[in-house]
């Protein structure tokens, strides 16, 4: 019996949560069971009661809230253990057109990638300013350097993800896990593709994008962190190459000079390129200690993984929690974390 699992975090969604649900199918094919899941990010609203209305199958509520990465994860591990065969995750604010949800886990089905991230026609949609719209061609760029991959549209969220590639998952930045997912993909060499979509009208404003300003220093600290967490090397090589040349350029000078009869007059050159070049060896060696840090860090993912393919990978399904006879189950969960 293969499961298809829709997840959804969410975060006060109670005025667009209902507008969402009622388009997600019930029946997909290539799946025996769809079901629907809500991840309740700390919301302070009806978002909860609104999801059970609808008749959302699972809902898993986090504490407080932890942040839409960390509500990707918490969706992801829990669709896994309600024995999800494929996950797709999609937003609260109706964006994706859920029409598209066949297309978009039709390459999974054809065994053709095990990731397919849903493409937005990004410079048609009307609500995207014109740095927005830059920003998200400026991610999807630094994540094809990053990962290898040609994904189109590295920010969308709505994308399907086989249990796999799902088990091989983990998110760092607490920030959004759609660039960072994609980057993980491409080093593990799990297949990933994109397919086109289309998307509804804007219903409320983007909870990532609370003023220009903060998402453009929000996107810049993601695309150095990411360079940082995953091409250390490269990263700290570069920032050295651009310290060393001034510095460079300013001995060449100085022996220039030097060798004109003139040294004596130049000295402060020689200072300042001794500082720079230094400052260069001290950038190259921290990029050297980082990508062993970085070596570290996959050997505690592989461990990660095996241990989920343990406890995932089998056959064997958890019995799923129907959302009707869960209610105390759901407030327990709510004081002690996610389950």
């Amino acid at each position: 019996m293969s499961k298809l699992i829709i997840q959804i975090p969410c975060l006060n969604e109670e005025g667009t949560l209902a507008v969402t649900l009622a388009d997600l199918p019930r029946q997909v094919a290539g799946f025996d069971a769809v079901e629907w899941l809500v991840i309740d990010d700390g919301s302070t609203d009806r978002t909860v009661e609104v999801a059970r209305e609808n008749g959302v199958d699972h809902v898993v509520s986090l504490p407080h809230n932890q942040g839409l990465a960390k509500a990707f994860m918490t969706g992801i591990e829990t669709a896994l253990k309600l024995g999800a065969d494929v996950i797709v995750n999609t937003d609260a604010d109706n964006q994706y057109d859920a029409s598209c949800i066949p297309d978009l886990v039709r390459p999974i089905l054809e065994k053709k990638a095990q990731i397919v991230i849903g493409a937005r026609p990004i410079s048609e949609i009307e609500h995207f300013s014109p740095v927005k719209k830059f920003l998200q061609k400026l991610g999807s760029f630094v994540v094809k350097l990053a990962s290898g991959t040609t994904v189109p549209d590295a920010p969308s969220g709505f994308r399907a993800i086989h249990r796999d590639a799902a088990i091989q998952l983990n998110v760092f930045n607490r920030y959004t896990y759609t660039l960072e997912t994609i980057i993980q993909a491409g080093r593990r060499n799990i297949p990933i593709t994109s397919v086109p979509i289309r998307v509804n009208g804007d219903l409320r404003p983007s909870r990532l994008v609370k003023s220009i300003p903060s998402y453009v220093r929000r996107s810049l600290i993601t695309v150095v962190r990411i360079f940082i967490v995953y091409s250390p090397l490269r990263f700290f090589s570069v920032c050295a190459a651009i310290v060393a040349a001034p510095g460079l350029i300013m001995v060449v000078r100085f022996l220039f000079h030097y060798w004109m009869g003139e040294g004596s007059g130049n000295i402060q050159s020689l200072v300042l390129s001794s500082a720079l070049l230094a400052l260069a060896g001290i950038l190259a060696m921290s990029g050297v200690i980082s990508e062993l840090v970085a070596v570290n860090r996959q050997l505690l993912e592989e461990i990660r993984i095996r241990q989920l393919q343990q406890e995932h990978g089998g056959r064997a399904r958890i019995r799923s929690f129907a959302l009707e006879n869960k209610e105390t189950k759901v407030k327990k969960d709510s004081v002690g974390g996610a389950i």
